[in-house]
């Protein structure tokens, strides 16, 4: 089974606000996020870090929408580093070695990613708000 990743080591990867993973994983169905019902903590493969780290590229460097940046970013990964949008325009990268700097930010990111706590919050035993 493949390594999955949590959306704060993502976060910790890319160099992005958890809150924009957040809301770019909430408002749009993104290649290889594997997305659950409400409560279930969201699974990032490699493939899925790849997309927003693409996503996130495109949408700074090229100004693109979130909704078109996606789309490209998963036609960059399906076509192996080369895009061809509708109207002609077409994106060339060299995918291996981008993933290949990605999964060196993510090495980095998993030594220092907060472990997600699971179970129940300890009780609060003073009866004070902290």
């Amino acid at each position: 089974m493949p390594r999955a990743y949590t959306v704060a080591t993502a976060a910790l990867a890319l160099g992005m606000p958890t809150k924009w993973i957040d809301n770019i994983l909430s408002h749009y169905k993104v290649l290889g996020i594997r997305q659950e019902r409400q409560g279930v903590a969201r699974r990032l493969s490699v493939e899925g870090l790849l997309v927003l780290a693409l996503t996130a590229l495109l949408i700074h460097e090229f100004g693109l929408s979130t909704a078109r940046a996606i789309t490209a970013a998963e036609g960059i990964v399906k076509g192996g580093g080369q895009y061809s949008a509708p109207r002609g325009v077409s994106i060339q990268l060299d995918l291996a070695a981008f993933q290949s700097g990605l999964l060196e930010q993510l090495e980095r990111a998993v030594e220092i990613a907060p472990i997600p706590r699971r179970g129940r919050p300890p009780k609060n035993k003073t009866g004070r708000l902290d």
